[in-house]
């Protein structure tokens, strides 16, 4: 029982290790050959978790020429774009200028009722809206809606607004982030003005935010009976 929890958590970390080499993706935005290589990594490494008489090492060495050629795949396609096309083909449009290509949609073996589901997932609820749309390399769909039926944005309002600021977590759980103070231009000084201002214990503090422009937010923990 030792040795398999060992041998589980060996590959639990080289696999985490092995995936971060490959870059940060979402499953959904993965590229053809990412998932195969994530798949297979998956598939090897269950072998010795299942099987203990099997040597680790015959699972280690696979795993690593995957992540390897993961990795030289992944920078011959920066270099080449021919190769890139090959490996993860090219985007095809399905919509263009409002109207459906049939042909794109057999070349995808897409149904009318799969383009009808893309399109609700992207908030589109009406074919009259779509201007144009293109089915990604990853399977996604990217649209582009007629400019009659997207809303005004302040430019075209001629209105004048503000930037928006992100709000950056100082404060978790009682816990103080000295680098997010840093990043919004502020420091244990302030905080501690801004909970003394607000007559609050910082280890009473569930979540505190704040902004470069010095703009903040308190959630006080909740007091459990």
């Amino acid at each position: 029982m030792a040795v398999a929890l060992v041998r589980t958590l060996i590959l639990y970390i080289i696999i985490i290790f092995s995936i971060k080499m490959m870059g940060k993706r979402q499953i959904s935005d993965l590229q053809t050959s990412e998932l195969v290589i994530t798949i297979m990594i998956s598939n090897i490494a269950a072998i010795p978790m299942e099987n203990t008489s099997q040597p680790l090492l015959g699972s280690l060495i696979p795993i690593s020429v995957l992540v390897c050629s993961e990795i030289f795949v992944s920078f011959f396609m920066l270099k080449s774009p021919k190769f890139r096309k090959l490996i993860c083909g090219k985007p095809v449009v399905v919509i263009s200028e409002g109207k459906i290509k049939q042909d794109a949609l057999k070349f995808l073996r897409l149904s009318v009722e799969d383009l009808f589901e893309q399109l609700r997932q992207m908030d589109v609820f009406c074919l009259d809206d779509v201007w144009y749309a293109v089915m990604e390399t990853n399977g996604t769909m990217s649209v582009l809606k007629k400019s009659s039926s997207q809303p005004p944005c302040a430019e075209d309002l001629k209105i004048a607004v503000p930037e928006e600021e992100i709000d950056t977590v100082i404060v978790s759980d009682g816990n103080v982030s000295n680098l997010a103070l840093k990043a919004c231009g502020l420091d244990r000084i302030w905080l501690n003005k801004k909970l003394k201002e607000e007559k609050i214990e910082l280890n009473d503090v569930f979540l505190m935010t704040a902004t470069k422009s010095n703009k903040f937010n308190i959630i006080k923990k909740e007091i459990h009976s």
